[in-house]
């Protein structure tokens, strides 16, 4: 007779996050799914029926509003990503590298800080510093530098500052890990060999970060594409995201169908994003391991 063979310790343990994923993730994500594809919600209307006028009405968008939403969506988080990748990878090096213990704690609590902040008061705080009546503004207006005020906010400047602000930390964290493994005394044995600095640094230690660059893209990214209080307050009525129209589909419209397809329209994108995004760096990550 056959004995039942018992799940392993490892099945276990991941069983608790695999939990956690199927609820928060997969449930709410299929229910949403669902809903596109109904005329309205079957569960309280019985008369709801299949269909697929809420792909059709983003698809055939004679005005253009979803398409520039969903560009504005994807341009606001691509732009965040580069700009925190360039603001991050210095810093997550410089901590990576450092040698006094107290100095890498001191920056650390630094970078860490503002993640202690709620977003809306971070959100807030930027808000002062750049609208018309800002501490910025006001500045060079009394210095005479500008005649009147610059356009800092209500539009896709001030949403990318925020947002680069609120997301950098996550970029930096994920490089630090990854930079902090990468062995120094390669890049010393390729300047003893007769690289300079720079050569060593862009063909030794950059493309052995590029798993770091990746994670923390592709986190960043997700974040950006998916926030809603800091594009709605810092943009004004001239920035509208996918987030921003699937809120006021729920909110305002009360249309949860549309709302759901968006939704999906924009998780199916940023795969095609990612996907791309992660081919290009591992042909880039084997060219470099080739040479």
């Amino acid at each position: 007779m056959a004995i039942a063979s018992r799940p392993s310790p490892i099945a276990w343990l991941l069983a608790p996050a695999l939990l956690l994923f199927v609820l928060f993730f997969v449930l709410p994500f299929g229910v949403m799914a669902l809903m596109s594809f109904y005329s309205g919600n079957p569960a309280t209307n019985s008369n709801a029926f299949l269909t697929t006028r809420h792909y059709e009405r983003f698809v055939f968008d004679s005005a253009g509003i979803y398409h520039d939403a969903l560009w504005a969506t994807l341009r606001i988080g691509l732009i965040t990503t580069i700009v925190s990748l360039l603001i991050g990878y210095p810093l997550a090096h410089w901590m990576a590298r450092m040698q006094s213990r107290l100095g890498h704690a001191l920056v650390l609590m630094a970078v860490i800080a503002p993640m202690l902040t709620g977003i809306v008061v971070r959100t807030f705080a930027w808000m002062t510093i750049l609208q018309d009546k800002g501490v910025i503004n006001t500045l060079l207006v009394d210095w005479g530098i500008v005649s009147k005020p610059l356009p800092l906010m209500y539009n896709e400047f001030g949403t990318v500052v925020a947002l680069v602000h609120i997301y950098v930390p996550f970029m930096v964290l994920t490089l630090t890990g990854v930079i902090g493994r990468i062995d120094e005394r390669l890049e010393q044995a390729a300047r003893s060999l007769g690289a300079g600095r720079l050569r060593a640094f862009v063909e030794v230690t950059l493309p052995l970060s590029l798993p770091g660059i990746l994670a923390g893209s592709l986190l960043v990214f997700a974040l950006s594409i998916s926030a809603y209080v800091t594009p709605s307050l810092m943009g004004g009525t001239d920035v509208l995201t996918l987030p921003m129209l699937i809120a006021q589909q729920v909110g305002t419209s009360f249309n949860p169908n549309f709302a759901g397809a968006l939704g999906v329209v924009l998780l199916l994108v940023s795969l095609l994003i990612v996907i791309a995004y992660n081919r290009i760096l591992a042909r880039l990550s084997g060219e470099q391991g080739l040479a």
